[in-house]
C-alpha cells in the first residue's frame, strides 16, 4: 500500500507541474497569434523537444519496447524510418516553412498557408484542409484518451473511466488556457521525462542482471540469435523486404503532420531551425535507442526472474516498478502518461486552429476581434476535447487502429503538397486539391486491399504525381506568387537576429 502512495504522489507532482506550466503560458498569451502559434517566439530547444514529444505518444514508451521484446530487432526498422523522416523534415521543411508562412501573409495554420501561398480565391483548399484536420484529429485525440484510461487501469488497478477523465481533464485544462505555448512548454517537460525514463530503466535492468555479457547471453538463450538481427535471423525473403519497406515508409508521414510542422512555423527565425534540428534528432536517437534497448534487456530480465509477460507492451512499466524506488517508478509511469498527453495537447491546439482560423473566420463576413478569436480558440479546444472524451467512454478498436491510419492519411494528403509548395513555383490550388484528394483516397483504397505494404507509400507517390500533373495543366503565371517564392529564399539567405532577451 505504501508503494501505491509513493506512485500516486509522483503522479500528483507531475499533474501539478503541468497545470503550473499551463498557467504560466496563460499569462503570456495576449492575442490570437499567441494562442495558436506562441507569437512565433519558440527557442530552438523548445521547438525541437516539443515536436518530438508531440510526435511520439505512448508508442515510444510502450509500443516500440513491446514490439522489440516480442519479435526482436526486425521491429526496429520503423524507428529507423521515423528517425530518417524526422531528420529530413527538419532539414528540408523547417527553415523554409518558417520563412514562407511569414512571407505569405503571415499564415499561422497549414490550411491558411495553403490558401495564401496558392492564392486560392475559392477558399475550398482551406476549408477542405481544415475539415480533414478536424475529423482525423478528433478521432486521434480520442484514441489517446482511451490509451490513458487503459494505462491507468493496468498500472494502478484503477477504474478506466476515472483514469481517462482525470488525464483528459488535466490535459484539457493546461491546453485550454495555455494554448500553443502551454502545449509546447509542457511537451518539453514530458519529452525530457520520456528520454530519462528510457535511459534509466534499461541501465538499471542491466546492472540488476549482472552486466552486458550476462544480458546478451540471456537474450540469445531465451529468444534466439534471430532476435538480435535486423533481418530476423533468417534468409531474407520477399515478405521480409516488404515488411522493412513498409516500416521505413513511416518516415514519409512526417512531412504532412500538422501538429509537428506547426512547431517549425513557431520558431523565432528560420535560421534557428539548424540548431533545433540537432537538438531534436539527438533527443529522438536517444529515445529510440532507449526504447529498443529496453525491449531487448526486458527479455533477459524477465527470463532471469522467471516472469511471463501477458502483454509485452508493459515491459518498461514492470521493470520500473520492480527495479526502482516507488516514487521514481511513479515518475516513470508519469512519463508514459506524458507521452500520451503531449500528443493529445498538441492535436487539441491544431483542431482549435482548424475550427477558428480555417472554418469560423472563413464563414464570417467581418473580421472578429483578437479577444473574440482567443475566446473562440479556447471554446474550440473544449468542444473537441468533449467529443473525444465521449467517443472514448466506450473504447472501440477501430479508433485505436486509426492512429497508424491517420498518420498515413495526413502524410499522404498534406506531405506532398507541403513539399511542392515550398520548393516548386508552379504548384496551383487545383493541383494541391487533386494531390490532397488522391492521397487521402489512396490511403482508404490501399488499406482495404490489404497488400501488406503500408498504405502511406503508394498514397504519397500518387498524390505527388497528381499534384504535379494537374498543376502543369492549370498553371497561370502570378507575379505575387513568384515574388513571395523569391522573398522566401532571401529571408533564408539573410540571417535575421531575434530580439535580445526573447523568451518562450
Amino acid at each position: 500500500m505504501s508503494d501505491q502512495i509513493f506512485m500516486y504522489a509522483a503522479l500528483g507532482v507531475y499533474f501539478a507541474g503541468m497545470l503550473l506550466i499551463g498557467y504560466i503560458a496563460f499569462k503570456r498569451t495576449d492575442d490570437h497569434e499567441d494562442y495558436m502559434l506562441g507569437g512565433r517566439n519558440l527557442p530552438p530547444w523548445v521547438a525541437a523537444i516539443s515536436a518530438g514529444a508531440a510526435d511520439m505518444s505512448g508508442w515510444l514508451v510502450m509500443g516500440l519496447p513491446g514490439a522489440i521484446y516480442a519479435a526482436g530487432l526486425i521491429e526496429a526498422w520503423i524507428a529507423i524510418g521515423l528517425t530518417i523522416g524526422a531528420y529530413l523534415n527538419w532539414r528540408l521543411v523547417a527553415p523554409r516553412l518558417r520563412a514562407y508562412t511569414e512571407v505569405s501573409r503571415n499564415s499561422i495554420t497549414i490550411p491558411s498557408y495553403f490558401e495564401n501561398r496558392l492564392r486560392d480565391t475559392t477558399r475550398s483548399l482551406r476549408v477542405v484542409s481544415g475539415l480533414i484536420i478536424l475529423v482525423f484529429f478528433t478521432l486521434y485525440i480520442s484514441s489517446g484518451m482511451v490509451a490513458a484510461g487503459v494505462f491507468f487501469e493496468s498500472s494502478f488497478n484503477g477504474d478506466y473511466m476515472f483514469g481517462m477523465l482525470l488525464v483528459g481533464a488535466i490535459t484539457l485544462l493546461y491546453t485550454l488556457f495555455g494554448g500553443f505555448l502551454g502545449a509546447s512548454l509542457t511537451d518539453v517537460v514530458q519529452g525530457l521525462m520520456m528520454v530519462i525514463a528510457l535511459i534509466v530503466v534499461p541501465v538499471a535492468a542491466v546492472v540488476a542482471i549482472g552486466g552486458l555479457e550476462e544480458t546478451g547471453t540471456l537474450i540469445a538463450d531465451t529468444a534466439g540469435a534471430g532476435h538480435l538481427s535486423l533481418f530476423g535471423g533468417t534468409a531474407v525473403t520477399g515478405g521480409t523486404i516488404l515488411a522493412i519497406v513498409s516500416a521505413l515508409a513511416w518516415g514519409l508521414g512526417y512531412f504532412g503532420q500538422p501538429h509537428i510542422v506547426v512547431r517549425f512555423m513557431a520558431l523565432r527565425t528560420p535560421q534557428e531551425a539548424k540548431s533545433a534540428r540537432r537538438i531534436g534528432i539527438s533527443w529522438m536517437v536517444l529515445s529510440m535507442l532507449g526504447a529498443v534497448v529496453s525491449g531487448l534487456v526486458g527479455i533477459a530480465y524477465m527470463a532471469q526472474r522467471g516472469i511471463e509477460l501477458d502483454n509485452p507492451e508493459t515491459v518498461v512499466l514492470l521493470m520500473s516498478q520492480t527495479l526502482l524506488h516507488p516514487f521514481v517508478a511513479g515518475l516513470v509511469l508519469a512519463a508514459v502518461l506524458a507521452a500520451i498527453m503531449s500528443t493529445v495537447s498538441s492535436q487539441l491546439v491544431v483542431c482549435s486552429s482548424a475550427l477558428v482560423e480555417d472554418l469560423y473566420k472563413v464563414a464570417r463576413k467581418t473580421p472578429p476581434s483578437q479577444k473574440r478569436l482567443v475566446l473562440m480558440g479556447r471554446m474550440a479546444v473544449l468542444v473537441v476535447a468533449i467529443v473525444a472524451i465521449l467517443l472514448a467512454i466506450s473504447p472501440n478498436d477501430s479508433i485505436l487502429g486509426l492512429v497508424s491510419f491517420a498518420w498515413a492519411g495526413f502524410g499522404a494528403a498534406f506531405g506532398p503538397i507541403i513539399l511542392l509548395s515550398l520548393f516548386w513555383r508552379k504548384l496551383t490550388n487545383w493541383g494541391a486539391l487533386a494531390g490532397m484528394f488522391v492521397g487521402a483516397a489512396t490511403v482508404f483504397v490501399w488499406k482495404a486491399l490489404n497488400t501488406g505494404l503500408y498504405e502511406l507509400l503508394p498514397a504519397f507517390v500518387l498524390a505527388f504525381v497528381a499534384a504535379i500533373v494537374v498543376s502543369l495543366a492549370t498553371y497561370k503565371h502570378n507575379e505575387e506568387i513568384q515574388q513571395e517564392f523569391t522573398d522566401t529564399g532571401t529571408m533564408l539567405a539573410v540571417p535575421r537576429p531575434h530580439a535580445v532577451g526573447d523568451t518562450p
